[in-house]
């Protein structure tokens, strides 16, 4: 289990405000939280520097750019040792199409999130990723047709809380 860090209400309200609006400055987001400028931004730097806040980004709008597909491939891996696992992972973080890489439970060892301009060139990646050998045994893919639902937020105060709904 992992251990939590110590939070305060202030903390939070940093977070779940920077999870939505992430470029704000300093001055607004103190206003937003109930703080002032100063103890905001050293609150923030301590959210930063004990890694809880990992990094800023854009939400980029892939539709803007031209075609791309979504896909999720299931990996099994033709072995099991430890060995194994990283070779598969080392070998995975070569290929920036490959968003999103999760070591799962069930019947496949590893999620991944592919963004590719299409589907020949997603089939393309795969062949290049079994001729790599770099373990995999087989893969499933499913192709993601339209997103009803994408949050960008974590549920934050569930989270911290242990809240169960009812």
């Amino acid at each position: 289990m992992r251990s939590a860090v110590p939070l305060d209400r202030f903390d939070f309200k940093i977070l779940v405000h920077l999870q939505r609006e992430g470029r704000c400055s300093n001055v607004d987001l103190a206003e937003s939280v109930g703080l002032s400028a100063s103890p905001c931004l050293l609150r923030t730097k301590r959210l930063q520097e004990i890694g809880l806040i990992r990094g800023y980004g854009a939400d980029i709008a892939l539709e803007k750019l031209g075609e791309y597909v979504i896909v999720f491939s299931e990996v099994t891996l033709n072995s099991h040792r430890p060995h194994d696992f990283r070779k598969f992972e080392e070998g995975a973080r070569k290929y920036e199409e490959i968003v999103e890489c999760y070591n799962v439970s069930g019947g496949y060892d590893y999620l991944l999130k592919i963004v590719a301009p299409g589907v020949g060139y997603f089939q393309a990646l795969m062949e290049k990723m079994l001729e790599d050998n770099i373990g995999i045994e087989r893969f499933a893919s499913r192709i993601v047709l339209r997103q009803p639902l994408n949050r960008r937020e974590y549920p934050l105060g569930i989270i911290a809380t242990q809240k169960r709904w009812e």
